[in-house]
């Protein structure tokens, strides 16, 4: 028969070994919970850098292509083929726009009302290759841009130009015509992308409705 004082003591063993049981299993909980809570940091700290990354990219593409729309209005007005984009004439323009690098009219395309695609869209703007429609940057002006490698666009940007009418609502339909410009522009991502679009009237050409004052 145990006396009193032994079975005192083999319950406080008892006790002593569940208490380090327990204070064990809750050290591990909170060792998962700070794992899991690191990751969860270490992954919004990766998502927060991609999103800046993606924003940097798209922030050249941006650029890029607002390049390609000054590039195309000094090809409308002061390149080895200015002479093409005389206010009233349609020469050179298709309605699939002219492909090819060694096509003097590549790019230039007819703006068509029923056609369900834009022309931008049909000819595939982002097309870089040698039959492409869309003219890459610096062809007929001779301009320069760094590109393919670092901070740089990983390629050149692009740009077609569309022939459209130049008339205002109610006046007399003439051969005047305004150019729309769609401009395609790439990140250090070639994936990255940024279309943009201005209209641009030649310097010499006269609206329909002004010429009625």
């Amino acid at each position: 028969m145990l006396s009193p004082a032994h079975h005192h003591c083999k319950h406080s063993i008892t006790s002593f070994h569940h208490q380090r049981g327990a204070s064990l299993i809750v050290s591990l909980v909170m060792l998962l919970v700070l794992l899991m809570l690191g990751i969860s940091l270490a992954n919004i700290a990766l998502m927060g850098e991609k999103a800046a990354r993606n924003d940097r990219d798209r922030q050249i593409a941006m650029q890029a292509a607002e390049a390609a729309l000054t590039d195309a209005e000094m090809d409308i007005e002061n390149s080895s083929r200015s002479v093409i984009f005389s206010p009233d004439s349609s020469e050179g323009f298709t309605d699939l726009c002219g492909k090819g690098d060694s096509n003097i009219y590549q790019g230039l395309c007819t703006y068509n009302g029923d056609r369900k695609t834009a022309a931008w869209l049909t000819a595939d703007i982002a097309n870089t290759s040698g039959t492409a429609a869309s003219v890459k940057y610096g062809r007929f002006t001779g301009k320069t841009m760094p590109s393919g490698a670092g901070p740089f666009p990983n390629k050149l940007p692009r740009y077609l130009i569309e022939l459209m009418m130049d008339t205002a609502p109610g006046q007399e339909v003439k051969a005047a015509y305004i150019y729309r410009i769609s401009a395609v522009g790439f990140g250090t991502n070639s994936s990255t992308q940024v279309v943009v679009q201005s209209f641009y009237r030649k310097a010499d050409s006269v609206p329909a409705a002004a010429s009625q004052n």
